[in-house]
Protein backbone atom coordinates (compact mmCIF):
# COMPACT_ATOMS: atom_id res chain seq x y z
CA UNK A 1 0.00 0.00 0.00
CA UNK A 2 0.75 3.44 -0.57
CA UNK A 3 1.34 5.69 2.36
CA UNK A 4 1.14 9.07 2.97
CA UNK A 5 2.70 11.08 6.42
CA UNK A 6 1.81 13.98 7.59
CA UNK A 7 4.15 14.73 10.84
CA UNK A 8 6.35 12.23 9.66
CA UNK A 9 9.37 13.55 11.81
CA UNK A 10 7.60 13.25 15.03
CA UNK A 11 7.87 10.80 17.60
CA UNK A 12 5.00 8.46 16.31
CA UNK A 13 5.45 9.35 12.75
CA UNK A 14 9.09 8.07 12.59
CA UNK A 15 7.91 4.90 13.91
CA UNK A 16 4.90 4.65 11.55
CA UNK A 17 7.27 5.03 8.61
CA UNK A 18 10.33 2.48 9.86
CA UNK A 19 7.33 -0.02 10.29
CA UNK A 20 5.44 0.19 7.31
CA UNK A 21 8.80 0.60 4.91
CA UNK A 22 9.72 -2.52 7.14
CA UNK A 23 6.71 -4.48 5.72
CA UNK A 24 7.50 -2.91 2.37
CA UNK A 25 4.77 -0.84 1.77
CA UNK A 26 5.32 2.79 0.22
CA UNK A 27 6.20 5.55 2.55
CA UNK A 28 6.33 9.49 1.19
CA UNK A 29 6.63 12.36 3.79
CA UNK A 30 4.84 15.48 3.79
CA UNK A 31 7.52 18.56 4.75
CA UNK A 32 7.25 22.22 4.58
CA UNK A 33 10.98 23.08 3.15
CA UNK A 34 12.02 22.06 0.03
CA UNK A 35 12.40 17.79 -0.96
CA UNK A 36 15.88 16.90 -0.58
CA UNK A 37 15.10 13.32 -0.82
CA UNK A 38 12.79 11.44 -3.57
CA UNK A 39 9.97 10.15 -0.67
CA UNK A 40 9.06 13.78 0.09
CA UNK A 41 6.31 16.27 -0.95
CA UNK A 42 5.94 20.24 -0.14
CA UNK A 43 3.18 21.38 1.54
CA UNK A 44 1.91 24.18 3.56
CA UNK A 45 -1.04 23.22 5.56
CA UNK A 46 -0.73 27.03 7.21
CA UNK A 47 -2.33 28.19 3.43
CA UNK A 48 -4.30 25.07 2.43
CA UNK A 49 -1.74 24.31 0.06
CA UNK A 50 -0.86 20.91 -1.11
CA UNK A 51 -1.27 19.42 -4.95
CA UNK A 52 -2.88 16.78 -5.49
CA UNK A 53 -0.86 15.78 -8.32
CA UNK A 54 2.02 15.57 -6.27
CA UNK A 55 0.62 12.35 -4.13
CA UNK A 56 -0.15 10.28 -7.18
CA UNK A 57 -2.80 7.74 -5.81
CA UNK A 58 -2.18 6.83 -2.35
CA UNK A 59 -4.14 4.11 -0.34
CA UNK A 60 -3.71 6.15 3.05
CA UNK A 61 -3.13 9.73 4.09
CA UNK A 62 -2.20 9.60 8.22
CA UNK A 63 -1.87 13.14 9.55
CA UNK A 64 0.23 13.11 12.43
CA UNK A 65 0.97 17.10 12.94
CA UNK A 66 0.19 18.89 15.66
CA UNK A 67 2.22 21.30 18.02
CA UNK A 68 3.13 19.84 21.22
CA UNK A 69 0.87 19.58 23.82
CA UNK A 70 2.93 19.62 27.05
CA UNK A 71 3.69 23.63 26.98
CA UNK A 72 2.14 26.12 29.01
CA UNK A 73 -1.72 27.00 27.57
CA UNK A 74 -1.00 30.91 26.95
CA UNK A 75 -3.68 32.39 24.36
CA UNK A 76 -1.08 32.46 21.92
CA UNK A 77 -0.05 29.11 22.45
CA UNK A 78 -3.40 27.50 22.32
CA UNK A 79 -3.90 29.27 18.78
CA UNK A 80 -0.78 27.38 17.33
CA UNK A 81 -1.88 24.11 19.67
CA UNK A 82 -5.83 24.27 17.68
CA UNK A 83 -4.21 25.91 14.10
CA UNK A 84 -1.65 23.19 13.96
CA UNK A 85 -4.11 20.57 14.31
CA UNK A 86 -6.89 21.80 12.32
CA UNK A 87 -5.27 23.62 9.46
CA UNK A 88 -3.37 20.13 8.83
CA UNK A 89 -6.52 17.78 8.45
CA UNK A 90 -8.43 20.18 6.72
CA UNK A 91 -5.81 20.51 4.33
CA UNK A 92 -5.74 16.35 3.84
CA UNK A 93 -9.20 16.54 3.41
CA UNK A 94 -9.77 18.69 0.80
CA UNK A 95 -7.03 17.11 -1.35
CA UNK A 96 -8.21 13.62 -0.22
CA UNK A 97 -11.50 14.74 -1.76
CA UNK A 98 -10.67 15.85 -5.16
CA UNK A 99 -8.26 12.57 -6.05
CA UNK A 100 -9.84 10.22 -8.32
CA UNK A 101 -9.33 7.50 -6.53
CA UNK A 102 -10.22 8.02 -2.88
CA UNK A 103 -7.83 7.24 -0.11
CA UNK A 104 -8.49 6.76 3.54
CA UNK A 105 -7.76 9.46 5.51
CA UNK A 106 -6.74 8.83 9.60
CA UNK A 107 -6.24 11.96 11.80
CA UNK A 108 -4.57 11.84 14.93
CA UNK A 109 -6.81 13.15 17.79
CA UNK A 110 -6.70 12.64 21.79
CA UNK A 111 -9.07 10.58 24.42
CA UNK A 112 -8.81 14.29 26.03
CA UNK A 113 -11.61 15.32 23.45
CA UNK A 114 -14.04 13.52 26.38
CA UNK A 115 -13.83 15.94 28.80
CA UNK A 116 -11.53 17.18 31.64
CA UNK A 117 -12.54 14.77 34.28
CA UNK A 118 -15.18 11.73 33.49
CA UNK A 119 -14.66 9.92 36.67
CA UNK A 120 -15.53 6.29 36.44
CA UNK A 121 -18.17 6.34 33.65
CA UNK A 122 -16.93 4.57 30.88
CA UNK A 123 -15.64 6.25 27.43
CA UNK A 124 -16.50 4.33 24.23
CA UNK A 125 -16.57 5.85 20.81
CA UNK A 126 -20.41 6.73 21.22
CA UNK A 127 -19.75 8.93 23.94
CA UNK A 128 -20.22 12.74 23.66
CA UNK A 129 -17.44 14.88 23.64
CA UNK A 130 -16.99 17.42 26.69
CA UNK A 131 -16.38 20.96 27.57
CA UNK A 132 -12.99 22.29 28.05
CA UNK A 133 -10.34 23.81 25.47
CA UNK A 134 -8.92 20.23 24.20
CA UNK A 135 -12.50 18.98 23.78
CA UNK A 136 -13.31 22.00 21.71
CA UNK A 137 -9.65 21.50 20.45
CA UNK A 138 -11.01 17.68 19.29
CA UNK A 139 -14.19 18.82 17.85
CA UNK A 140 -12.84 21.03 15.45
CA UNK A 141 -9.87 18.69 14.63
CA UNK A 142 -11.92 15.52 13.58
CA UNK A 143 -14.48 18.24 11.82
CA UNK A 144 -12.01 19.21 9.49
CA UNK A 145 -12.02 15.23 8.42
CA UNK A 146 -15.78 15.86 6.84
CA UNK A 147 -14.94 16.75 3.28
CA UNK A 148 -13.23 14.05 2.79
CA UNK A 149 -16.23 12.21 4.27
CA UNK A 150 -18.79 13.47 1.88
CA UNK A 151 -16.39 12.89 -1.00
CA UNK A 152 -16.15 9.28 -0.27
CA UNK A 153 -13.40 8.77 1.86
CA UNK A 154 -13.32 6.30 4.48
CA UNK A 155 -12.31 7.94 6.87
CA UNK A 156 -10.77 7.50 10.93
CA UNK A 157 -9.77 9.90 14.07
CA UNK A 158 -7.40 8.42 16.25
CA UNK A 159 -8.26 8.82 20.33
CA UNK A 160 -4.93 7.94 21.24
CA UNK A 161 -3.59 7.53 25.01
CA UNK A 162 -0.03 8.32 26.56
CA UNK A 163 2.17 5.84 23.67
CA UNK A 164 4.10 4.09 26.02
CA UNK A 165 7.87 3.71 24.63
CA UNK A 166 11.37 4.27 25.99
CA UNK A 167 11.63 7.02 23.58
CA UNK A 168 8.93 8.45 23.18
CA UNK A 169 9.13 12.30 24.69
CA UNK A 170 5.93 11.90 26.87
CA UNK A 171 7.07 8.73 28.68
CA UNK A 172 10.38 9.89 29.10
CA UNK A 173 9.27 13.07 31.27
CA UNK A 174 6.76 10.41 33.12
CA UNK A 175 9.35 7.97 33.95
CA UNK A 176 12.30 10.42 34.76
CA UNK A 177 11.32 11.19 38.42
CA UNK A 178 10.78 7.22 38.89
CA UNK A 179 14.37 6.99 37.58
CA UNK A 180 15.38 9.84 40.05
CA UNK A 181 13.76 7.44 43.11
CA UNK A 182 10.97 11.21 43.60
CA UNK A 183 7.97 8.81 41.44
CA UNK A 184 4.86 8.91 42.96
CA UNK A 185 1.19 9.02 42.23
CA UNK A 186 -0.25 12.35 40.37
CA UNK A 187 -3.20 14.09 42.43
CA UNK A 188 -5.27 11.41 44.31
CA UNK A 189 -4.32 8.58 41.73
CA UNK A 190 -8.07 7.09 41.41
CA UNK A 191 -8.07 9.23 38.17
CA UNK A 192 -7.98 6.25 34.93
CA UNK A 193 -4.89 7.04 33.03
CA UNK A 194 -5.46 5.51 29.66
CA UNK A 195 -2.25 4.35 28.11
CA UNK A 196 -0.90 2.45 25.23
CA UNK A 197 1.67 0.37 24.21
CA UNK A 198 3.82 1.86 20.58
CA UNK A 199 3.38 -1.78 19.02
CA UNK A 200 -0.20 -1.73 19.69
CA UNK A 201 -0.33 1.97 18.10
CA UNK A 202 1.26 0.66 15.49
CA UNK A 203 -0.61 -2.11 14.90
CA UNK A 204 -4.02 -0.48 15.77
CA UNK A 205 -2.92 2.30 12.91
CA UNK A 206 -2.19 -0.81 10.32
CA UNK A 207 -5.68 -2.54 11.70
CA UNK A 208 -7.70 0.84 10.73
CA UNK A 209 -6.47 1.21 7.60
CA UNK A 210 -6.83 -2.47 6.53
CA UNK A 211 -10.65 -2.82 7.90
CA UNK A 212 -13.37 -1.08 5.67
CA UNK A 213 -15.63 -1.41 8.00
CA UNK A 214 -13.91 0.73 10.91
CA UNK A 215 -14.46 4.44 10.34
CA UNK A 216 -14.94 7.66 12.98
CA UNK A 217 -13.40 7.71 16.18
CA UNK A 218 -11.14 5.00 17.24
CA UNK A 219 -9.78 4.99 20.79
CA UNK A 220 -6.80 3.34 20.72
CA UNK A 221 -5.91 2.52 24.68
CA UNK A 222 -5.46 -0.20 26.39
CA UNK A 223 -8.42 -2.74 26.81
CA UNK A 224 -7.77 -2.66 30.32
CA UNK A 225 -7.63 0.70 31.78
CA UNK A 226 -5.51 1.40 34.80
CA UNK A 227 -5.99 4.04 37.51
CA UNK A 228 -2.85 6.40 37.61
CA UNK A 229 -2.12 4.83 41.34
CA UNK A 230 -2.12 1.24 39.56
CA UNK A 231 0.13 2.71 36.40
CA UNK A 232 2.54 4.47 39.22
CA UNK A 233 2.75 1.05 41.03
CA UNK A 234 3.42 -0.35 37.96
CA UNK A 235 5.92 1.49 36.72
CA UNK A 236 7.86 2.33 39.95
CA UNK A 237 7.95 -2.03 39.95
CA UNK A 238 9.37 -1.93 36.24
CA UNK A 239 12.21 -0.01 36.96
CA UNK A 240 13.15 -0.97 40.61
CA UNK A 241 11.65 2.25 41.78
CA UNK A 242 10.24 3.35 44.87
CA UNK A 243 6.92 5.41 44.87
CA UNK A 244 6.76 7.13 47.55
CA UNK A 245 6.48 11.22 46.36
CA UNK A 246 2.89 11.97 45.14
CA UNK A 247 2.36 14.86 43.16
CA UNK A 248 -0.35 17.21 44.85
CA UNK A 249 -2.90 18.20 42.48
CA UNK A 250 -3.31 21.65 43.45
CA UNK A 251 1.17 21.86 42.54
CA UNK A 252 0.04 20.65 39.35
CA UNK A 253 -2.58 23.38 38.55
CA UNK A 254 -0.60 25.92 39.86
CA UNK A 255 2.78 24.88 37.77
CA UNK A 256 1.01 23.36 34.46
CA UNK A 257 -2.58 25.38 34.66
CA UNK A 258 -5.46 23.91 32.61
CA UNK A 259 -2.67 21.02 31.18
CA UNK A 260 -2.86 19.82 34.38
CA UNK A 261 -6.39 18.19 33.78
CA UNK A 262 -4.93 16.33 31.11
CA UNK A 263 -3.44 13.79 34.00
CA UNK A 264 -5.58 14.47 36.90
CA UNK A 265 -8.74 14.40 34.78
CA UNK A 266 -10.04 10.61 34.58
CA UNK A 267 -10.61 9.30 31.04
CA UNK A 268 -11.76 5.55 31.15
CA UNK A 269 -12.04 4.57 27.54
CA UNK A 270 -12.15 1.36 26.16
CA UNK A 271 -11.01 0.72 22.63
CA UNK A 272 -14.45 -0.37 21.26
CA UNK A 273 -14.00 -0.12 17.72
CA UNK A 274 -10.68 -1.89 17.41
CA UNK A 275 -12.02 -4.88 19.76
CA UNK A 276 -15.51 -5.17 18.07
CA UNK A 277 -13.58 -5.44 14.13
CA UNK A 278 -10.78 -8.63 16.34
CA UNK A 279 -8.09 -6.36 16.69
CA UNK A 280 -5.82 -7.97 19.66
CA UNK A 281 -3.31 -6.72 21.79
CA UNK A 282 -0.01 -7.88 21.52
CA UNK A 283 0.60 -5.92 25.36
CA UNK A 284 -3.53 -5.77 26.88
CA UNK A 285 -2.06 -4.58 30.19
CA UNK A 286 -0.31 -1.90 31.69
CA UNK A 287 2.48 -4.49 33.10
CA UNK A 288 2.86 -5.75 29.74
CA UNK A 289 2.65 -2.28 28.07
CA UNK A 290 5.31 -1.09 30.66
CA UNK A 291 7.61 -4.30 30.01
CA UNK A 292 7.72 -3.81 26.64
CA UNK A 293 8.29 0.25 26.44
CA UNK A 294 11.19 -0.20 28.97
CA UNK A 295 12.67 -3.24 26.65
CA UNK A 296 12.45 -1.38 23.09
Amino acid sequence: MKYVLAGASGFLGTALARDLAADGHQVHRLVRRTPAKPDEIQWDPARGDLDPAALGEPDVLVNLAGANIGRPWTPTYRRTLRESRVSTTATLAAVAAQLERRPVLISQSGVGGYGLDCGDRILTEDSELGEGFLSDVVRLWEGALEPAREAGSRVASLRTGVVLDRKAPAFQLISLPFRLGLGGRLGPGTQYFPVVSLTDWLRGVRHIAETDSISGPVNVTLPMPVTNLQFTEALATALHRPAFFPIPGFLMKAVLGEFAWELLGSKRAIPTRLQSTNFTFHHPTVTAALSAALSS
